[in-house]
Formats: C-alpha cells, structure tokens, sequence
C-alpha cells in the first residue's frame, strides 16, 4: 500500500511539474521574425509606462523583433510616427520554467559586459504567436504589461 501512494504521489508530481514547464524546443520555436502587435495593461489609457527603459510601450506597438535561437541573440527595432527610431541588439533566453531573460546590447558592446536585463513570463499560444508578460510597480499594485508578438511570415 505505501509503495503504491508513493508511486501515485511521483506520478502526480511529474504530471504537475510537466504541465507548467516550458520545451526544450520553445527556443527554435520563436525563432524568426516578429512584430509586437498590441501592449495592454490595466489604466494604459492614463498611465504612461517605459518599457525596457527604451521608450514608451505603445511605440513598441508595430516594433520588429528577430529571434535567432542557435546563439539566443536578435535585434528589435522601433520605428512608430512619433516615436523615437531605435535599435539595438538583443540577446535571450527562456527557462524550463517559462521566464523570457532579454538583455538589449549598445552597439559595440559584449553582450557578456551587460549586467542588467529583464525577465518576463513567456506564455505560448501558437506557432503564430505569443505573449512577454512584464511586471511592474503602478501606485503600490503589482500590474502585468503584456506584449503580444505576432509571427511574421
């Protein structure tokens, strides 16, 4: 009897530890062009929030984004009428766990010389696209930015 609750119990810990674990082979699977087709979160009519300390969420809307997953690095551009152009190289990574790491990297510099970086929930949805889910402080409430990629192509 207690190898059997055992076993039940190791079958039931697999089984939950499977369901919230992301594949080994979700990195290749974003690999590819991509845009940001939508940033939403709760009060984003009268709260301006920064994303990535780069520029303001919406001008991310329309943003391109390359993924290349044999070296985890890309880039993303920004190029919205009335936002500042921008640029950069990027490297990433995403955890068993689902937690999308992004670095953005100044021209010229190593990725390995940047210190700081940004860690969002990665939420798979299709093989067309997903979601980065970032958290931040608005008035002392934890409130989620979610970026929605769409695939290009």
């Amino acid at each position: 009897m207690k190898k059997l609750l055992l076993l039940g119990a190791a079958i039931f810990m697999v089984a939950c530890s499977s369901s919230t674990s992301v594949s080994r082979s979700t990195q290749s699977d974003i690999k590819g062009d991509w845009i940001i087709s939508n940033v939403t979160y709760p009060g984003s009519d009268v709260i301006k929030v920064t994303s990535f300390r780069t520029a303001d969420s919406k001008c991310f809307v329309g943003s391109t984004w390359k993924f290349i997953s044999n070296n985890n690095k890309g880039n993303v551009d920004i190029n919205k009428a009335g936002c500042e152009a921008f640029s950069s190289p990027i490297v990433w990574s995403i955890t068993k766990e689902g937690v999308f790491t992004l670095k953005i990297v100044e021209a010229g510099t190593k990725a390995k010389r940047v210190t700081e970086g940004f860690n969002l929930k990665y939420v798979a949805q299709s093989e067309t696209s997903f979601q980065l889910v970032d958290k931040i402080n608005v008035g002392g409430k934890i409130t989620d930015v979610v970026y929605q990629f769409e695939k290009v192509n």
